[in-house]
């Protein structure tokens, strides 16, 4: 997701940045007038944290002094360069994405630190960040959590480069969505969905035992009907993966994905169900939706990385925009 902030300071640049891991923040003339009007917004908006995107060294006590009373989040790569920061004063999430550009880490620093619960969904967050100069901060942001969280573009989905008909995976992404919402009888659930490629994926699982979906006709397996919908719901309680065709017809239920996860790099405390999401995309040409029990999160694989992140939130539904910004609705 690329973030869209509401301040004129804010870039829509997309070209990688080197990250300044190593280096310590110049608190320069340019630097200290930055952070000073990133606390002037916060108050003036009422938002509850400055999220700082710098990996490097800083004079933390310096910075929190320039913000004032302001709750300040420090967004970081790796879980090394968090180390020196655990018994400070600041608030630390790690984004696990040093050669991803300036505007994908703020994407995922974004989603951390509401998963964090350093903020929540409905507040308003400022962020400072270098856009243009990765050696420095030079770019104020201001977010509404709960508008651009909330928010997907069929543009992203595009870019997975995949023959799986967009209108099938906003579908099934917004049937986990609502599964990582709702759960099922006040319990949660987690559950993966795997989409396009079936015969290969189909060679890479296995059956749990009983299929429910066996013995269905097509039309009973379309996952374009809501009743459908609805049914797999409660199936998404069993053990094992779905497995959906290109044209969103389930083709079975209750698989275990069998194939090996080597080569893959996930972040630290992502289970099994993630892991296996990834190895199937890294083996078939799939894509797959995977529903994190513990937190309700969405994540989509694809080629054995995650590309999409949602956070379902509570009391919203999700509204796709096409390229040229036209809203619209989830099924």
């Amino acid at each position: 997701m690329n973030p869209e902030a509401r301040t004129p300071a804010a870039t829509d640049s997309k070209s990688p940045a080197t990250s300044p891991g190593g280096e310590t923040l110049r608190l320069t003339e340019n630097v200290k007038l930055l952070l000073e009007h990133a606390a002037a917004v916060a108050k003036a908006a009422e938002a509850a944290a400055i999220l700082i995107l710098w990996p490097g060294k800083a004079d933390w006590s310096r910075v929190t002094g320039l913000l004032g009373d302001q709750k300040l989040i420090v967004a970081v790569d790796t879980p090394a360069q968090a180390e020196p920061l655990h018994n400070s004063k600041v608030h630390v999430v790690i984004t696990n994405m040093p050669e991803s550009s300036p505007q994908d880490r703020l994407a995922e620093a974004l989603v951390e630190c509401v998963t964090e619960e350093y903020v929540a969904m409905g507040n308003d967050l400022v962020a400072v960040y270098g856009a243009f100069d990765a050696t420095s901060l030079d770019t104020l942001s201001l977010f509404h959590l709960s508008d651009y969280l909330g928010r997907l573009t069929v543009r992203e989905l595009r870019q997975l480069k995949t023959d799986i008909p967009v209108e099938t995976l906003k579908l099934v992404i917004n049937l986990a969505i609502e599964i990582g919402r709702e759960g099922r009888e006040g319990k949660p659930v987690g559950t993966i969905f795997v989409i396009g490629d079936t015969r290969r994926v189909l060679a890479h699982t296995r059956p749990l035992g009983f299929d429910p979906v066996r013995g269905y006709s097509k039309r009973e397996r379309n996952l374009f009907d809501a009743k459908v919908r609805e049914g797999i719901k409660e199936i998404a309680q069993l053990d094992g993966a779905f497995i959906i065709s290109k044209d969103g017809y389930v083709v079975a239920a209750c698989r275990h994905i069998d194939c090996s996860a080597d080569g893959i790099s996930l972040s630290k405390g992502l289970g099994s169900r993630h892991w296996a999401a990834a190895a199937i995309t890294r083996r078939t040409k799939a894509v797959a939706v995977c529903v994190s029990q513990s937190s309700g999160t969405v994540r989509v694989f694809h080629d054995g990385e995650v590309r999409m992140r949602i956070e379902p939130e509570r009391k919203r539904v999700v509204v796709w925009r096409d390229t040229d910004g036209n809203p619209e609705t989830a099924r």
